[in-house]
């Protein structure tokens, strides 16, 4: 099983309870299969009667009497997830992880998929998840521990009726993280990447024709999102186990794996670190120290600010960037003695996603045109939040080439 290949254990999630929702198969029944690895005991909660049974059975077989449940459940009906949520205390006494598995794919361009499509889609895609959190969340802050986590999907053309409802998954987990700060209740979001699920490949049939490539094509030029089944689930329950480290953000199945240290065999940084880092390493190294004080720069002038003005502007770093400014400062931390050390394979093995740190200050950029009014202090504050976002960026390339 692929999660016991990193560092995660099996008492990482020890007495603790998961609702998996669309677990009968693909994601859910992998990311079921981990997190009952992991410790938890997990309720299968799937409309689908047949697979529900067998993937609850499957997961007891494998791993033991006790360690997972079935219970028959439409996410969009307010009814049966209040029986959901009933029936779950009554078998395990409490429920301290909700994933918001369950998905169904409309496709189709705006103009052309039909308003009772959006309306499934919106049943199963944002009511759901509100219903979810409406029946467990109370009983988590009660205890003052959980974790609620919805799952999002990169959008594109010809998937307006899906990924609409998805985006507004990364909306609600926010909310909630904003509702849930200064509790033991984490809220975040995840995305799988692109793996290749039944539901997928139905999907990428239809859909390839209409972006004018075929099936083939749509999958190779998309290979570098590509995961496996079990690599997309793994990484959700190694998310989960990490909560803690991911509390409010949107990241993805791989970002998780990767802190978990569970390395892909076809996804494994090259293991030659005594090739000649040559001048990038160097040129990286004083990039990664500017980036880095500059971030610290900020960080600290941000403490000056008004109590009201100072939370917003932490909140809104954390929702742009990825991660809060103290995970940034120790991962360009981190970045900066592995360069110094020429430990090129602990470079390109940790994660720090630069472009989403460029892309708040692009953000920055397109506040200050909103709120400040004279010319000349714009003009001014874009400069210096142009060369931020240009330094990120080069910093980005320079370790492409190293």
């Amino acid at each position: 099983m692929l999660i016991t290949t990193g560092t995660l254990t099996r008492q990482s999630l020890a007495g603790q309870t998961a609702v998996v929702t669309g677990a009968g198969g693909g994601i859910g029944y992998e990311a079921a299969r981990a997190l009952v690895w992991l410790g938890a005991r997990v309720i299968i909660a799937e409309v689908n009667a047949d697979s529900g049974k067998a993937a609850a059975e499957a997961i007891i077989h494998e791993l033991g009497a006790g360690a997972a449940a079935f219970i028959h459940t439409d996410v969009g009906e307010a009814g049966r997830v209040d029986h959901l949520a009933r029936e779950a205390v009554r078998l395990f006494g409490k429920v301290d992880i909700v994933l918001n598995n369950a998905t169904i794919a409309s496709l189709g361009a705006v103009k052309d998929v039909p308003i009772d499509d959006w309306d499934r889609s919106y049943r199963v895609n944002l009511r759901g998840p509100v219903l979810l959190a409406r029946a467990f969340l109370p009983g988590m802050l009660a205890r003052n521990h959980g974790v609620f986590v919805c799952v999002s999907s990169t959008g594109t053309a010809y998937l307006g009726a899906y990924e609409t409802f998805k985006a507004a998954q990364v909306h609600l987990a926010n909310t909630l993280d904003a509702e849930l700060e200064g509790t033991g209740v984490i809220a975040f979001t995840i995305g799988p990447g692109l793996v290749p699920t039944q539901t997928a490949q139905a999907a990428v049939a239809r859909l390839a024709p209409q972006m004018g490539m075929s099936v083939q094509d749509f999958f190779a030029l998309n290979a570098s999102a590509v995961l496996s089944v079990e690599e997309a689930g793994a990484g959700f329950a190694a998310a989960i186990a990490l909560a803690e480290q991911f509390r409010g953000q949107e990241i993805s199945s791989m970002q998780a794996l990767k802190a978990a240290n569970i390395l892909l065999p076809d996804k494994r940084a090259p293991t030659d670190s005594h090739s000649s880092p040559g001048v990038s390493v160097e040129q990286a190294l004083t990039l990664c120290r500017s980036v880095r004080a500059t971030l610290a720069d900020q960080s600290e002038g941000w403490k000056q600010r008004s109590l009201f003005e100072r939370q917003w502007v932490i909140r809104d770093f954390k929702k742009t960037a990825g991660r809060p400014v103290e995970q940034w400062l120790e991962v360009l931390g981190q970045l900066e003695r592995n360069l110094e050390k020429h430990d090129l394979q602990a470079v390109m093995t940790l994660d720090a996603p630069l472009n989403k740190l460029a892309g708040y200050y692009k953000h920055l950029g397109e506040l200050a045109k909103g709120y400040e009014k004279d010319p000349i202090k714009l003009a001014e504050s874009l400069r210096h939040v142009n060369a931020w976002q240009a330094e990120t960026e080069q910093l980005q390339e320079v370790l492409h080439g190293v």
